[in-house]
């Protein structure tokens, strides 16, 4: 075994990240207005509800929170580099 072989490197190399990293701000208002109405079609049944309500309400919910850590998140960041 050389030298060579036995280096390790700190690099790791992962996939790409989440469909909803790199949406930024306005992808978070997009998907908190999204699950919102989501929510109401399957509050009103209009056609495409699901059978089991709390399914079309629980993926509602999921995406509606998405956008808001994402708000958040976007929101917290401003906020850093608006401090210095």
């Amino acid at each position: 075994m050389t030298d060579t072989d036995a280096e390790q490197t700190d690099e790791r190399s992962y996939g790409p990240g989440p469909w909803w990293a790199d949406l930024g701000t306005w992808g978070a208002v997009g998907l908190i207005a999204f699950g919102i109405l989501s929510a109401a079609w399957v509050f009103l049944r209009l056609p495409g509800t699901p059978e089991n309500l709390a399914t079309g309400y629980y993926q509602a919910a999921k995406v509606l929170a998405i956008g808001l850590v994402l708000a958040g998140s976007a929101l917290v960041g401003r906020r850093r580099t608006g401090a210095r």
